[in-house]
């Protein structure tokens, strides 16, 4: 079978070819970002393989099954770019990578707080430019603070338990609840932003989700919290989070995720004028540490991703063994705060 492989960084393609020696699959490697105009590169091939940030709107999907593919190989967890009707519509697979690392984007969560809390990246700059001073660098004992987990599948569940080893009180919130999961209080979202020192989001993007974190959530945050996303952009309206920001309701921000990430994250931008004025802001404020989606980049979460992705191309292919398809699915709403 023949694959092509959008977005491709040279780190995507060592572990994908490194994977691919059990299969044999012709690999196409391309650097262009899938889009309806480049999605013609997949002509001659019955699948193709996309990262989290490639855009598979149904037109996109039409010009994909008129080149005849049939699969579409996420290498990643996140199917939230993919119009699902318009691909059960055309008769196309997708599958996805459903746990590549969870303790990869846990473990960065968790460095983000440390990180952002003890202003350790603040004290990097200082210290190489000669400035042993500590105003400025006031961090807070996490010992004994509540921290707020809104989402515990795999992920959430990993950081719930990192964070009990420091001693903190884990509130969640989920329409699901982890039955695994029984150190923690589960609570309703409203209480769990009232009580919470510091909230971090390990929940799917949905339509019921997208901007979860709006101005009316944020407003019942406990005043000074600090808020964390590892997992998808959109689920904090980043104005009305800036707006916190700036009225002190919101503490500290760490982000690894941005709603508008698809034009900036991945690329070196080193060099040019970054357009997204939002984005800018953001880096504005002392009190915000922004990553660029890298709390999944650990070796074995690559090795992970490139293999399930070959093992759920080489399902569809024969027909056997097992396939992470992506299915229609009713998602449970979430309730919206109280007046």
């Amino acid at each position: 079978m023949r694959i092509a492989v959008f977005n491709t960084k040279p780190y995507d393609q060592r572990f994908l070819e490194a994977a691919n020696a059990a299969h044999g699959f012709e690999l196409v490697f391309l650097e262009a970002h899938l889009g309806e105009r480049t999605a013609t590169l997949a002509q001659g091939c019955e699948a193709i393989c996309t990262f989290v940030n490639d855009p598979l709107p149904a037109a996109t999907l039409e010009v994909l099954h008129g080149l005849g593919v049939r699969l579409i190989a996420l290498r990643c967890a996140g199917f939230n770019q993919v119009d699902l009707k318009a691909a059960d519509r055309l008769g196309m697979t997708v599958a996805r990578v459903p746990a590549y690392s969870p303790f990869a984007v846990a473990e960065h969560a968790v460095a983000l707080i440390l990180t952002l809390n003890r202003c350790i990246h603040r004290a990097y700059n200082r210290v190489r430019e000669g400035n042993f001073q500590l105003e400025g660098l006031l961090g807070f004992d996490l010992y004994g603070k509540t921290v707020g987990v809104i989402g515990t599948g795999k992920i959430g569940a990993i950081f719930a338990n990192i964070m009990r080893g420091f001693g903190t009180q884990v509130l969640a919130y989920d329409p699901y609840p982890n039955p695994d999961l029984t150190a923690v209080e589960y609570v309703t979202l409203e209480e769990l932003l009232r009580q919470s020192d510091v909230v971090s989001l390990h929940c799917p993007l949905t339509p019921l989700t997208q901007h979860l974190m709006d101005s009316s959530r944020l407003a019942l945050l406990k005043r000074g919290a600090m808020l964390v996303n590892t997992s998808r952009g959109a689920l904090i309206d980043t104005p009305a989070a800036i707006g916190a920001l700036k009225s002190g309701q919101i503490g500290a921000l760490a982000l690894d995720v941005y709603e508008e990430e698809g034009d900036l994250f991945f690329e070196n931008l080193s060099n040019a004028v970054i357009q997204d004025d939002v984005f800018s802001r953001l880096l504005t404020f002392p009190n915000v540490l922004i990553t660029g989606h890298q709390a999944f980049f650990t070796r074995e979460a690559l090795e992970n991703i490139a293999r399930t992705t070959l093992q759920n191309i080489a399902a569809f292919s024969s027909g056997a063994g097992e396939l992470h398809r992506v299915e229609l699915e009713r998602v449970a709403p979430v309730p919206a705060p109280s007046a």
